[in-house]
């Protein structure tokens, strides 16, 4: 049987094991916000003994994540978003995988990814105000880096509009370009 996904499962056994209401744990997290995940794992380990699996539980909650349930495919992943962000995703990965037949799109990070023999060649992720994509590799991102201008370009991924137009030539060659560094 499943564990249950939602991370509020685990308060019954944090405050029993730590013994605080969880409302002394909200207000702990409320304190250290700001900090990168990593470091609120280490504040709740180092001065609360807590355990990974419930420091994990707690800060991912308080950052917003109130379920570790995963999505099981691509439609699964884009249900929560309108239809503009769905229509967008959908027509970046056809334009690689209708150029390349061997792609295959999976979730891998709970996130659409398209595969080619079993190597990651491009991935894509929904926030509210925009779209990431991510062609993998190690310097693919560089190699396109002129034929990106006027796209916000961050260290592996671009963010484009969630009503882009998608710019197929450049995805393909993106991939092409993965393709080429795998072969290597």
């Amino acid at each position: 049987m499943a564990a249950n996904p939602d991370r509020s499962s685990y308060f019954p056994a944090i405050e029993k094991k730590y013994g605080q209401p969880m409302s002394y744990w909200f207000d702990q997290m409320a304190q250290i916000a700001d900090r990168k995940y990593l470091e609120q794992i280490a504040f709740l380990k180092e001065n609360h003994a807590f355990s990974q699996a419930h420091a994990n539980a707690l800060v991912m909650y308080s950052r917003g994540s109130t379920s570790a349930h995963r999505v099981s495919g691509v439609d699964g992943y884009l249900e929560p978003f309108d239809e503009t962000k769905r229509s967008t995703v959908r027509s970046i990965l056809k334009a690689i995988t209708s150029e390349y037949p061997k792609a295959e799109t999976v979730i891998a990070w709970n996130q659409p990814m398209v595969k080619i023999d079993g190597q990651y060649v491009f991935g894509v992720m929904v926030l509210t105000n925009h779209i990431l994509i991510a062609p993998w590799g190690k310097d693919v991102l560089e190699q396109f880096r002129p034929r990106l201008v006027g796209y916000k370009v961050n260290k592996k991924t671009i963010q484009v509009p969630v009503d882009w137009e998608p710019d197929a030539a450049l995805l393909r060659d993106m991939v092409a370009a993965r393709i080429a560094e795998i072969s290597s």
